[in-house]
């Protein structure tokens, strides 16, 4: 994807959030996998169920390792924004105030990856 190579600093932030963001999303999908006892309590708090987790889980896991991909990471911070979005549609619904960390997550996905690729730059209104 990148057309000219960023600099070192920039390209190395860049997986750093990267990297950051698949321990976080990992780690909760295992969470979910697992399924502990307090975990499903907290869940069911926010009105999903014990049987949605594997589901989520699994889902959650995929975006993933589409995300960690060089050649699919934009399909991947795209369906990262969108698992987010059910997050935040979800505390919404339910008048949680944890809504703005699933943005958050989402703008540090794309963050990551306007540092690791200068050619995505070039496409967005950030730039001149």
């Amino acid at each position: 994807m990148p057309t000219t190579k960023p600099g070192k600093l920039t390209h190395t932030l860049g997986w750093v959030l990267t990297g950051l963001i698949a321990l976080a999303m990992t780690a909760s999908g295992i969470v979910k996998l697992l399924a502990p006892a307090g975990y499903v309590e907290s869940v069911e708090k926010i009105q999903w169920t014990k049987d949605n987790l594997s589901t989520l889980a699994l889902i959650e896991l995929a975006c993933v390792a589409v995300y960690l991909f060089p050649k699919t990471a934009v399909l991947g911070a795209t369906l990262i924004v969108g698992y987010f979005g059910g997050a935040v549609a979800t505390y919404v619904r339910i008048d949680q105030p944890n809504w703005p960390v699933p943005i958050a997550f989402g703008v540090v996905a794309w963050l990551a990856l306007f540092l690791r690729y200068p050619a995505l730059r070039k496409l967005t209104p950030l730039t001149s």
